[in-house]
Order: C-alpha cells, then structure tokens, then sequence
C-alpha cells in the first residue's frame, strides 16, 4: 500500500465530506476551533450587552427581585433549549443552521415549505437582534458623550451614532482571520470586563443594599399592571426583555460551523458552553449592580438615562464611569460585530438555496475575503431600518428586542418539535443526549411556545398607540408574507435545502432562473 493510500484523513477534509453530503461545496474558510465557535455565541449573547441596555424595564417591571429569580429560572429552561438544538446541530453542522434542520428532518415533501418559514423566522430574529444590540451600543454611547460635556443627544445625532457602529461593525467582518482575532479578544473583553466592572462597584460603593432589598423587593412600575391583571402579570413581563432577550442568539454556533473544524462536536459544545457560562456570568453581573444601587428613585430617574450608568457614577465618580462604561461599550460593539456575522451567514446559506429575493446576488463569497460580504451589508441595512422606530422611543425598543425573542425560538422550536415527531428518521451525530433526548427536547418546545405567548402582552398600562406591543404586528407580518408568498408563489420554485441536495447530484446550479424547474421530478 503507498503512503498516499495511509494517510490519515484531516479534521477539516472530514468536516468537507459531512458538508458534501449535505448538498454543499466549502467556499467559506474553516479555520474556526471550538473556543472561537463558542467565542461567537458567548459574544451574542453578551451578558455585559443584555443585562445594562434592559436594566430599567426590569427595575420598573418586577423590580430586582423578579429580576434574579427570573434570570435563573429563564438559564435553566434556555439551557434546555440549548441541549436540545445542539443534539440537532450536531446531526447537520452547516450554516443553514435551523431552517436547514427544518428541511432536514421533515419528510421530502414538506421540507420545502418547513425550511421557508423556519428560515423567515430566523431572519426576522436575527435581524432583529442585531438592532437591538447595536441600538444599544449607540445608546450608551450617546450617554457616555455627555460624561464631562455639555452634549445633549438628541434624535437625529443617535441616529447618526447607530449608523455609524453598524457601518463600522461591516467593516470589520472581512475575512475570517480577522474575525478568529476578533473573536479571541471578545471572549476575554466579555470576560475580564464583566468580572473588573463588578469589583470595581462593589468595592468602591459608598454603601450596599441589603439581601431584601435584592431578594425581596418588587416593583410595579407598569401603570398598574398589578392591580389590574396580577402580580404573576407583571413579574412574567418584567423578565421578558431583560433576561430572555440576553439569553438568545446562541444559534450563531450552529452559522459558523462551516467555518469551525470538527464541526459536529464543536458547533453543539459551543452552543452549550456560551449558554452555561453566560448565565453564571449574568447572574454575577446582575447581583453586582442590584447591590451596588444607591438610591432606587435617582437610578430609576436618571438623568443620563441608563440607570447603570448612574450606578457607575455612584460608585466610582464619573472617571471611572468613563473607563466601566467603555467596558460596556466594548462589549456592545463586540456583540453586534458578531450578531452581523452569526446574520450574515444565515442570510448567505438561505440565498444559496434561493429563499431570499435576490438569491443570485446575496449567495456570494468574495474569494479574497473568504466572506459573504453582501449579505453582511444586507444584515446592516435591515437593521439600521428596523431600529428606526425606536429613536425616542422605549417601547420601540422594547417591541424589537421582542421580536428579536420570538422571531429566533420560533426557528429553534421547529427543528426541535420536528425531532420528536419523526424521530423514527433522526440519525444522531457524535453528540446526543441518549434517553433524556425526548423529555428534553419536549420541554423546549413546550418552552418556547409559553414565552412566545409572554412576548405579545402589553408591557404598560393603558394600552393604547403609544404603548401597545407592536412585536405582535411585526410577527404578524412576516407570517402573513412568508404564508401568503408561499401559496403565491414560492411554493413553485423554492425546492429548499433538501432539493439543493438533489440538484447537486444532478450538477444544477440552482442560482440560475428556470434550472430549478428541472427538480420537478426529483
């Protein structure tokens, strides 16, 4: 036998062989490991991002004590979620991610219209996620140029400064070497950022609130929420935003495995690791600033209007401020440089199966860069838009980190409840949960669907223009388009990733107009 003939086969030639037997050839660059895999979810879901941009809707709606129970009970449940999808990404390691699994694991005939609305799903909560975080990121910018100044922010220069980071944060997604960079300083920024802030508040307080206080105290802050509805209404809504929204975004493991090696093992322990870690991480944060508070009424009313940043000023006088606000800032930046990636990507493999409009242009890799750089400035774009409403506007936003919640479980719950349904079919990859795959799996689902629910009521009361949770009226739309396109017409040519597998077999490049009807048959 030669040498050639005993030489091993490489991790990565493994990963493209999985890939070829998805349908798919490698044209984005595998230099990814597990660390930078669990690196970009970790840096999504950004404990530093979540917690201080939601920390007055939760002070107002619940108070610190709905708080912390809320955001232990939620880790618990997202962890779940999280074992159940890494099972699932672990059988299908590509960028797809969920609305490839959707196809995947549906039978042939629905798998077209499966991965369709899984995939619109996605979008919308991937899209939507990015707004909120960059939107935040401009916000607390605007708050931090007041520091020392007499700058007073106002609607048309934070839309500038939101412009601005999303422009910037496109920039800086060319190519996955410097992302592999990115990404190894991110993990530590979140890390030793998140872990400095708290000693420095808690060491430096002038006094600390008592176990009551951050155990015990519940607030009302909703109108009346609590007399008209119940106490249960406003402690389900309080941690809506500020811990279920944080904890999201973990599927950008699953986006970047055709960049990761060992893609099966790695992308799944990625997904778990960034949920694990970051709910031990939040839970710390949260707790650092609850005790850190001074006086409740002045953090509520602040005149910067980022409570955190007024427990920053408490605590360590505005220098220091400055330094723990650039943590923060930092980390922002961070996260939406990689919510535009783990974007990016979905956008990138749902263009290559022709499921967005203009699939021929936005399924591009630029072949210097190793990235698909249009749909990077495609993400961008939609979220500069979706972010617009929210200037001037709390309930705006609250409504976009909403959508952002319900648009990505939805994608999550599909594949997963599709899992069990044809579980007879489900061939496991290298990391599986054995027999607490079903219960598991069943609890997400059941999970999702609870919190999807928590995510259309009203936040305030009365419930009027100004007030209404207009998450409803986004999801409403993106199921009345992805339906009603479908029975139009997509239901015609979209043949999903299942059919892509087909057409590769057959040696059809299924980018060009008309070649799909050849699959008629298939």
């Amino acid at each position: 036998m030669s040498n050639e003939e005993k030489k091993p086969i490489s991790t990565t030639e493994k990963d493209e062989a999985e890939l070829a037997k998805m349908g798919y050839k490698q044209e984005l660059q595998r230099e990814l490991g597990l660390m930078q895999n669990f690196g970009v979810s970790f840096s999504i879901i950004s404990v530093i991002t979540g917690i201080p941009s939601l920390f007055l809707y939760g002070l107002n709606t619940g108070g610190p004590s709905v708080m912390v129970y809320g955001w232990i009970i939620v880790s618990f449940f997202t962890l779940l979620v999280g074992m159940a999808m890494a099972e699932v990404c672990s059988a299908h390691p590509t960028s797809g991610g969920p609305y490839f699994w959707a196809a995947m694991l549906s039978k042939p005939k629905d798998a077209p219209l499966t991965s369709w609305i899984t995939g619109w799903f996605n979008l919308l909560g991937q899209v939507a996620v990015t707004t909120g975080i960059s939107f935040a990121c401009a916000s607390f910018i605007s708050t931090l140029s007041t520091f020392r100044t007499g700058f007073v922010p106002t609607a048309n220069t934070q839309i500038g400064v939101y412009a601005a980071v999303l422009f910037s944060q496109g920039w800086s997604l060319f190519g996955v070497r410097v992302l592999h960079y990115l990404n190894n300083v991110s993990v530590w920024w979140h890390a030793i950022g998140t872990f400095s802030l708290v000693v420095a508040i808690l060491a430096k307080a002038p006094t600390h609130q008592s176990g009551r206080f951050v155990f015990q105290t519940f607030i009302d802050g909703t109108g009346g929420w609590a007399e008209r509805a119940s106490p249960a209404y406003v402690a389900v809504t309080g941690v809506r935003p500020s811990v279920f929204y944080t904890l999201t975004g973990f599927d950008a493991s699953a986006h970047m495995t055709e960049e990761t090696t060992n893609a099966a093992m790695s992308g799944s322990i990625g997904i778990i690791m960034a949920i694990g870690v970051s709910a031990l991480l939040g839970l710390y944060l949260l707790l650092g600033l609850l005790f850190s508070i001074q006086n409740l009424d002045n953090t509520i009313n602040t005149a910067t209007g980022e409570p955190v940043a007024q427990i920053f000023l408490d605590c360590v006088g505005e220098d220091g401020a400055i330094v723990l606000m650039i943590i923060v800032i930092g980390a922002m930046f961070f996260c939406g440089t990689f919510s535009v990636t783990s974007n990016s990507r979905m956008m990138y493999a749902f263009a290559r199966d022709g499921g967005l409009p203009g699939s021929k242009f936005f399924a591009y890799v630029n072949t210097k860069w190793k990235s698909p750089i249009r749909t990077v400035w495609l993400a961008c774009t939609l979220s500069f838009i979706l972010g617009l409403p929210s200037l001037g506007s709390t309930v705006a936003f609250s409504a976009a980190t909403s959508i952002a919640t319900i648009g990505l479980y939805i994608s999550y719950a599909i594949p997963i409840a599709l899992r069990v349904i044809y579980h007879d079919d489900f061939v496991r990859g290298p990391f599986h949960l054995g027999k607490f795959s079903f219960p598991i799996a069943i609890t997400a689902v059941t999970w999702i669907a609870f919190i999807s629910i928590v995510f259309i009521l009203p936040q305030e009361n009365p419930v009027d223009s100004q007030t209404l949770n207009y998450a409803i009226v986004a999801v409403g739309i993106v199921i009345i388009y992805s339906v009603g396109y479908w029975l139009i017409s997509a239901r015609k040519w979209f043949a999903g990733p299942v059919k892509q597998i087909a057409a590769e077999e057959m040696g059809i490049n299924v980018m060009e107009p008309g070649l799909m009807e050849k699959l008629a048959d298939v």
